[in-house]
């Protein structure tokens, strides 16, 4: 039973994603004219976002903190990074954001055309020239009042301890004066098992979105204990 449900889950999200990206590039094609912030086309992944999670006869999800975010301000988002559903679930908050996503995920079929068709930001790994443009795209979003989602732990996190924050995205919103946001999810990594496609337990998800934190007082020298501050509450929540 456990593996006719999950390639039912697998079946079923593919199909959903197909129709997404359809979806995704008549969005962008029609609206290409005065939409080019992609607002639209990246609404559309709050419906595909709802349908993945609701399919998975496994999944449980509880969205907390919605009242923390301002839909008139603009924010450097910071979340936690344990598996592939994250980027489901971060939906959920139904915000305005460009991810930052490494560059191989552009590839896969479908949801990588889909985060290209919608203007994501790139991330050539050890690339030191991918890695001062994503910088400059991702400021010029928040100078667009788009806000910016970053993994600051690099790579997702084999543990329940985080990885350590890397300085980017906490020098940026120094930078440009913009408050972070910082959000915490937990179960993921239970939600889809590394290394099996097979779901066994049935996982509660829970996605925490924290008051934010103003930056427009900081100095460039104080990112140090900025990024500190925002790993503390994230792991505290």
């Amino acid at each position: 039973m456990k593996i006719l449900l999950s390639i039912w889950f697998w079946l079923a999200s593919t199909m959903i994603t197909i129709i997404l990206f359809f979806v995704v590039f008549f969005i962008v094609v029609a609206t290409f004219p005065f939409d080019k912030k992609r607002k639209l086309a990246h609404a559309q992944c709050f419906w595909w976002s709802n349908c993945v999670i609701r399919l998975n006869p496994y999944w449980k999800l509880r969205v907390e903190g919605r009242e923390n975010i301002d839909r008139n301000k603009t924010y450097v988002i910071i979340a936690n990074h344990q598996s592939l559903a994250d980027i489901a679930v971060l939906y959920k908050t139904h915000m305005q954001f460009k991810w930052v996503s490494k560059e191989s995920l552009f590839k896969v079929p479908f949801i990588g055309w889909c985060l290209a068709l919608t203007k994501h930001i790139r991330l050539e790994r050890g690339d030191f020239s991918s890695i001062k443009k994503l910088y400059r795209q991702a400021g010029g979003w928040l100078r667009r009042d788009i806000s910016v989602l970053f993994f600051p732990e690099g790579t997702r996190s084999d543990s329940d301890t985080m990885n350590v924050f890397q300085n980017g995205a906490f020098k940026l919103a120094i930078k440009e004066k913009k408050p972070i946001l910082p959000i915490c999810i937990r179960g993921t990594r239970e939600a889809i098992p590394k290394g099996s496609w097979i779901f066994s337990t049935k996982v509660c998800v829970t996605l925490k979105v924290l008051p934010a934190l103003d930056t427009s007082s900081l100095s460039p020298g104080d990112f140090g204990a900025l990024r500190d501050t925002v790993f503390a509450r994230i792991t505290s929540a």
